[in-house]
């Protein structure tokens, strides 16, 4: 695919365009940090930014959905029937996302997307958006994007790739649907013979600057049961205190609650971002609790996105390197020392890894 230069000037009327045919979503500077919103009329998206606090996963999975709407009064001639919620299914695009954010929709894709099952709001969503990515010419010290199947200029998911390039951005269409987002823009200038090679420039230095790192090349070969028995869990969760924190900044977590809410004769049944960190997560309605300790829980979450991720899709681990969880971890418990932990644990040696 071609490479586009985007003069900065020329940023501003390009995105008034866009915004004639696609609700645009970005980054926006809160009080203290970025996070992705949907843009007004004439708001631009600030790409001054390292990485969003919350990934951008709430664009295409909304934290609370409602699915169906129903009526409890009998003079309804609907009544006590399920009717699906009105959806905006509009073309919409996200600007600024990073690789890692991008990389992150297609592991998510294999719990919602597939052939036995598929979930209707999800696809519609996913389809529906475009994905303008943001290549990281100066990632974070807790990515570790590199070594986690993703990188700073990784372009999975993503069908534009956007680059810094000082005073212009290069922008690479990878998809048809980010070729007609660039169409609709008015982007087509074509970048000088140059830009190719500046934007892999910049790519080897932005990896270069990457010093975190993860180990997974021996989960796949490790028994599931020895890891699951393995000593070292007590430690790892010792800190932990349940908060959930992790699951819901990660952008590979998926895990949901369905539930119906009612007010006088009406009601709606919604879908709502839940976590294996809490403890009403597995509660079962005779009141027993196979993960009733955050021992369990703890080695839950570790164990679903480095092993039994691992063994079932046999392509990586379930997590993109962001470093989100790593950072706002109120108790400093971090993934990549679990990681390394489990790749290298053997049952046979007579102390545990742990120090």
């Amino acid at each position: 695919m071609k490479v586009i230069k985007i003069d900065k000037k020329d940023w501003a009327g390009g995105i008034k365009k866009i915004q004639d045919s696609y609700r645009l979503f970005g980054p926006v500077k809160g009080e203290k940090f970025h996070d992705f919103k949907e843009l007004a009329k004439g708001e631009l998206p600030d790409l001054n930014f390292s990485n969003t606090r919350l990934s951008p996963k709430s664009i295409v999975y909304p934290q609370s959905e409602v699915m169906f709407e129903y009526s409890l009064d009998e003079k309804d001639p609907d009544h006590h029937i399920m009717k699906d919620a009105a959806k905006n299914y509009s073309p919409k695009a996200v600007l600024g996302i990073r690789p890692c954010d991008a990389s992150a929709f297609l592991l998510v894709k294999r719990n919602f997307d597939t052939p036995e099952y598929k979930d209707p709001y999800w696809i519609r969503a996913y389809e529906a958006t475009t994905f303008v990515g943001y290549a990281c010419n100066n990632p974070c010290s807790t990515c570790f994007c590199t070594t986690a199947g993703s990188g700073p200029f990784n372009e999975d998911g993503l069908d534009i790739l956007l680059t810094d390039a000082g005073d212009c951005w290069y922008a690479k269409a990878i998809t048809e649907k980010g070729e007609k987002l660039l169409n609709t823009a008015g982007w087509n200038k074509d970048a000088a013979a140059g830009a190719v090679k500046k934007i892999e420039s910049l790519k080897k230095e932005a990896e270069a600057k990457i010093s975190s790192f993860v180990s997974t090349g021996e989960l796949k070969n490790k028994k599931t049961t020895e890891l699951y028995e393995a000593p070292f869990w007590e430690d790892v969760s010792f800190a932990c205190i349940n908060c959930g924190t992790c699951t819901y900044l990660c952008p590979t977590c998926w895990c949901f609650d369905i539930q119906d809410e009612n007010s006088g004769c009406s009601g709606v049944r919604m879908k709502n971002w839940d976590s294996c960190m809490f403890p009403l997560f597995t509660i079962h309605g005779t009141g027993h609790n196979p993960r009733g300790t955050k021992l369990h829980r703890v080695r839950q979450r570790f164990m679903h996105k480095l092993k039994y991720y691992v063994d079932k899709y046999e392509n990586g681990i379930q997590c993109v390197g962001c470093g989100r969880c790593i950072r706002s971890c109120p108790v400093n418990i971090d993934i990549r020392r679990v990681c390394e932990i489990m790749n290298s644990y053997d049952p046979k040696a007579c102390e545990c890894p742990v120090k």
